[in-house]
């Protein structure tokens, strides 16, 4: 098969020296001249050095002889320096990886044409066309992939620095414009990389959108100068860029098939772009060996690779997103804040990293426990393990685990959570999902309360209005679907709108029906309170009555309560609060984000979450779509996290976090991080859980 590759970069030429021990007539076409490049060094992790072992010794025995390698990692932070331990990297100049691929591919047979400059693939005669034409790709844009692009993450420029560093290091400033931070790395016995990223703001304040390329580099200079040390930043044509992020609903089309940067690409935080590359001309190459049909053979390339280079996109997204908004990190104590940072795209988790770096992580785990930095040498149980008071409650530790109803919640406790929190609850027949769901008056929680502090727990009950979404079977029958008319009741929402197609059209509640769920709320909060529950939970969340208020998705109101969304269920929030003790923790289960077009943003959600934290929220309970029936909602395991991170420190309030955490090392990560102060464990993980 003759085969065109357009692009010359790591990804063509590694398909090129794939295809051609494959036996296929391979031209590779590169615009620019063999020995230019863009960037300094490239970091491969060991897995990525295992698969190129494997699929061409020659190849990976060149590379590795020319690498840098180290373990450890730096991070500058206010005056300090934390080193951890046991991180294996390895990195090469990007100009030598280049040199050794180019020669591996001649020695092979492939026909490698520099300087050769090409529109697409549009009149390339081959069996089939290699678009490696990197993040810009002209072939992705000639043909119809389904594809996306958009910024991730702040503005990046990519230095060098003739400062030869031992570790990867991430340096932090503050300045009068905001925080900076560098990204560097050595890659030879002679130079380092250095990568200075900022959000936007931050770098229209500072000026430098209006500096030249040696402007830049001098303000980078003095910037870290400290950790420079007298050295220089080295520039190679580096001017600050916005990362794009690209991803294409698919990779070929007829003969042509997108390769690494062209297909996706994933934030360089990660560090992985490369890696990913070559791993897809890896997977081209057996995929075109394996399979008859070239259409075939094609599919088989994309779904192979899609689901790893998707989850390594969402690990950049988590990444890019951390280093975008650091600065609201500044506040934390500088393990935490390491700990934090080592953690952030989820491939680092407490489990892993006690292997690589015990030191580190029993720091940590102490802080943790006292609140405070530990002497050095001080042995603590996990973050699920530390106790926390919140709203005046104290939790023996961090984990909490739900129930629908009152006759689980004694067993629950059982299993050595720190709080067992029941619900829904309805505040009166009307407000049930569904006829399974508890109404507060019919159950003596009273004496649940009792038995689940005598199993060493403490109880907290979810009061809710099921609004549009009442009604409805058993969750066991399926989701959401509507009872038989003769069993179902009216309902009422912010505005007649079905939550399904299936569902009855509620009632739009007016001024008087408006006043009696309020003081119904209030009502239940009462009980609850006489019922001696030590913590009270108000759903604002999952398209349920109140918040079918919040979202312009669901509340389309005329009246004072739709031009201020917020205001009826932060009327309700007030009036509860009034009527539950000062003593005890009250909770918001809040749908912070509906995670649909046209829907509550993020942004918005942080500062609704500020709202409901001084209307009197001790505690937020972090939620996400389900506003609508077909919103895009999440359901890998911890999707919530990284939101609930940001409710924590933009919003300044504690946060309860679910998301399907299935694992005590999950909740350890989100803890210990500062991401969450209490985690749900989903019922997989109900065996007990106690410290040994």
């Amino acid at each position: 098969m003759k085969v065109v590759v357009l692009g010359g970069g790591p990804a063509g030429l590694y398909a090129a020296i794939q295809l051609r021990k494959s036996g296929h007539e391979v031209v590779v076409l590169e615009r620019n001249a063999p020995d230019a490049t863009f960037g300094w060094g490239v970091v491969f992790s060991e897995e990525t050095l295992g698969s190129l072992r494997d699929a061409d010794p020659p190849t990976y025995v060149r590379i590795r002889d020319s690498f840098a390698r180290w373990a450890e990692v730096d991070i500058r932070f206010r005056g300090r320096t934390i080193r951890s331990r046991g991180h294996v990297f390895s990195a090469i100049a990007r100009k030598r990886l280049l040199a050794i691929l180019q020669e591996r591919a001649r020695e092979l047979g492939a026909s490698l044409r520099f300087e050769t400059e090409v529109d697409g693939p549009a009149g390339v005669e081959a069996d089939l066309v290699v678009a490696a034409d990197g993040a810009n790709s002209r072939s992705r844009a000639q043909l119809d992939f389904g594809a996306r692009t958009r910024p991730q993450g702040g503005k990046y420029v990519w230095f060098g620095t003739d400062l030869v560093l031992d570790a990867f290091t991430f340096a932090f400033r503050e300045t009068e414009h905001g925080l900076f931070q560098a990204h560097a790395y050595p890659f030879d016995g002679h130079t380092s990389t250095w990568i200075v990223e900022c959000a936007e703001d931050v770098w229209r304040a500072a000026g430098l959108d209006h500096l030249d390329e040696a402007g830049n580099i001098a303000f980078c200079q003095e910037l870290f100068r400290a950790e420079l040390a007298g050295h220089r930043v080295l520039s190679n044509r580096s001017l600050w860029l916005d990362f794009p992020l690209v991803q294409c609903d698919r990779w070929h089309r007829d003969n042509v098939v997108l390769l690494g940067d062209a297909a996706h690409t994933a934030h360089f935080s990660i560090g992985s772009g490369t890696k990913l590359a070559i791993e897809d001309a890896i997977e081209l190459a057996t995929a075109l060996e394996g399979a008859g049909e070239l259409d075939v053979a094609l599919t088989e390339y994309e779904s192979a690779r899609r689901p790893m280079v998707e989850r390594f996109q969402q690990a950049a997204a988590d990444s890019a997103g951390y280093f975008l908004r650091t600065a609201r990190y500044q506040r934390f104590e500088p393990v935490q804040f390491a700990f934090n940072l080592l953690t952030r795209s989820g491939r680092i988790t407490h489990a892993n990293l006690t292997q690589r770096d015990p030191h580190l992580v029993r720091a940590l785990d102490a802080f943790c426990r006292l609140g405070e930095p530990a002497p050095p040498g001080a042995v603590a149980a996990p973050p699920m393990f530390s106790p926390l008071t919140v709203g005046g409650l104290r939790l023996a530790n961090r984990i909490v685990v739900e129930t629908p109803d009152e006759a689980g919640a004694p067993e629950k406790a059982a299993t050595g959570a720190g709080l067992v929190l029941a619900g829904p609850v309805a505040i009166d027949r009307a407000a049930r999902v569904s006829p399974e769901t508890p109404v507060l008056s019919e159950v003596d929680w009273t004496v649940v309360a009792a038995k689940v502090r005598e199993a060493g727990a403490r109880l907290g009950v979810r009061l809710t209005h099921a609004g549009a979404r009442g009604a409805t079977q058993a969750s066991s029958e399926g989701v959401d679907l509507p009872l038989p008319p003769s069993q179902s009741w009216p309902l009422v929402a912010a505005s007649p709108i079905p939550y399904t197609p299936f569902a009855p059209v509620p009632s739009q509640l007016n001024e008087a029906e408006l006043d009696q769920v309020r003081t119904a709320f209030a009502d239940a909060a009462t009980k609850t309170a006489l019922s001696e529950v030590d913590l009270l939970e108000l759903d604002m969340a999952d398209g349920r009555l109140l918040a079918g208020f919040l979202s312009p998705l669901t509340n389309r109101r005329t009246d004072r309560w739709g031009q201020d969304r917020w205001a009826y269920p932060l009327s309700v929030l007030d009036a509860v609060r009034a009527a539950w003790p000062a003593g005890r923790p009250l909770s918001v289960r809040l749908t912070v984000a509906d995670r649909f077009p046209g829907g509550l943003t993020e942004d918005e959600g942080i500062r609704l979450a500020r709202a409901v934290r001084e209307h009197g929220a001790d505690l937020v309970h972090v939620r996400a779509g389900h506003s609508v029936a077909d919103s895009r909602a999440d359901y890998r395991s911890g999707h919530l996290t990284a939101l609930s991170d940001r409710v924590r420190t933009e919003a300044g309030v504690p946060t309860l976090v679910s998301g399907y955490l299935t694992t005590p090392d999950e909740v350890n990560t989100a803890v210990g991080a500062g991401r969450a102060d209490l985690c749900v464990l989903a019922p997989v993980t109900l065996e007990p859980v106690m410290p040994g």
